[in-house]
C-alpha cells in the first residue's frame, strides 16, 4: 500500500488483481482511496487522480459540512434507523426480557432501569444483529437457487470501510452490521455482490456481467449506499 498527495489531499493507493481503477471518498473525514490494477504504472494512477480531483473535492466538502452524528445515548427522543426508516426511540423500563419492538414510527426499547449507555448499546446491537441475520438468511436462500451456488456460512460484524466480504474458498460471507439500518434492497445488493464472488473471485468484466444479469439495478443501489 502507498499514497500520493495532490493539492494537500492524501490519496491511499491499493493495487489488486482487477482490470479497472476505482476511487472512493469515505465518511466522516473524507479519506480518499484509489484501487488500481497491479500492473498499472504510477503515472496513470496520478493522471486518474487528477482527472477526478473536482469530484474528490466536492465529496470531501459535502462530508466535512455534514453535522457529526453525536454518540447515541439510547434515551427517549433520539432518532434511530431500521431498514431505511427513521424511528423515534421510546425507552420503557422492564424487569422482563430486554428487547426492541417497532410500533408505527416509534421504536420501543425495553431495558433495565439504571442500565448504562454501554449496556443499552449492547442490547440494541444484538437486536440489529438478530434482525439482520433473518434477512441475510432469506436473501442467501433465494439467491443460492438462482445462482446455483452454496454459502457454507455467514456472519455479521461492524466494518469501517466495507459493506461485505467474501471468502470464495471457504464459501463464507460477512455482512456489515450497519446494513440493518439501511433499506433492505441495499442488503440484498451486498448479499448478491458477495455471492457473485463464489462464481468469480475478482472484480472483472465477468464479475460485473453476473451482477448485470442477476441484479440489473445494482449500480443505482450502490450509488444509494455511497451517498449514505
Amino acid at each position: 500500500m502507498k499514497s500520493i498527495r495532490i493539492e494537500d489531499i492524501d490519496i491511499e493507493v491499493i493495487k489488486k488483481s482487477i482490470k479497472n481503477m476505482y476511487i472512493s471518498v469515505y465518511k466522516p473525514d473524507g479519506r480518499v482511496r484509489i484501487t488500481a490494477p497491479k500492473k498499472i504504472n504510477d503515472g496513470d494512477i496520478w493522471n486518474f487522480a487528477v482527472s477526478k480531483l473536482n469530484w474528490i473535492k466536492k465529496q470531501r466538502a459535502k462530508y466535512q459540512n455534514m453535522e457529526i452524528d453525536p454518540q447515541k445515548q439510547y434515551v427517549s427522543g433520539e432518532n434511530h434507523y431500521f431498514q431505511g426508516r427513521r424511528y423515534l426511540l421510546n425507552v420503557i423500563y422492564t424487569r422482563k426480557r430486554q428487547r426492541v419492538e417497532i410500533c408505527n414510527n416509534r421504536m420501543d426499547f425495553y431495558i433495565r432501569e439504571g442500565s448504562t449507555r454501554e449496556q443499552r448499546e449492547k442490547v440494541m446491537i444484538e437486536w440489529y444483529r438478530s434482525q439482520l441475520k433473518k434477512d441475510i438468511s432469506k436473501f442467501i436462500e433465494k439467491w443460492e437457487q438462482v445462482m446455483d451456488v452454496k454459502v457454507t456460512s455467514y456472519g455479521v460484524k461492524l466494518m469501517k470501510t466495507k459493506w461485505g466480504t467474501c471468502n470464495p474458498v471457504a464459501k463464507r460471507i460477512w455482512i456489515n452490521l450497519e446494513l440493518a439500518k439501511k433499506n433492505p434492497r441495499c442488503l440484498e445488493y451486498i448479499v448478491v455482490h458477495e455471492m457473485v464472488h463464489l462464481l468469480e473471485r475478482h472484480h472483472n468484466k465477468r464479475f460485473y456481467a453476473y451482477m448485470d444479469e442477476y441484479l440489473p439495478g445494482w449500480k443505482e443501489i450502490k450509488e444509494e449506499l455511497n451517498q449514505l
